[in-house]
């Protein structure tokens, strides 16, 4: 499975979002220029964002957009799946050898489980704690 720039923006507006959270709406296009993004296709990412429940618009002149639920209730996989549909690595029927059809469950599984267990409190507050491995080589 292949994240498109749908969902990777669509985090991106998210986690935006969850930066300003209690902090009043936050306009796409300060979202759009603090990211070099388009802000015509982050409008067009924001509706299924609102229609999903995920979002709220605030209209007038100092309107934009505001976190429905807190941070910490809104997970990677509620942006992902409302953006790119179900969380599947690959197509596959019942008529599908029975051991490669545990794998790609297993794989699935796999995913949903990292996207359902972190936040948008997690991805703001992330920091790299030496997990990248970082190898210097002398000469």
């Amino acid at each position: 499975m292949k994240i498109s720039t749908k969902g990777r923006y669509g985090l991106t507006i998210m986690m935006e979002l969850a930066s300003k959270f209690g902090e009043g709406p936050t306009s796409l296009k300060s979202i759009a220029e603090k990211n070099q993004l388009s802000e015509h296709y982050l409008e067009q990412l924001i509706a299924p964002l609102r229609n999903a429940g995920l979002v709220k618009s605030i209209r007038g002149a100092y309107g934009g957009y505001i976190l429905s639920r807190q941070p910490e209730d809104i997970t990677a996989g509620d942006i992902i799946r409302v953006l790119e549909g179900p969380i599947s690595p690959v197509d596959f029927t019942d008529e599908d050898d029975p051991a490669k059809r545990d794998l790609w469950i297993r794989i699935k599984n796999s995913i949903a489980e990292v996207l359902d267990s972190t936040t948008l409190a997690n991805l703001i507050t992330y920091q790299d704690e030496g997990k990248n491995e970082n190898f210097m080589f002398y000469i």
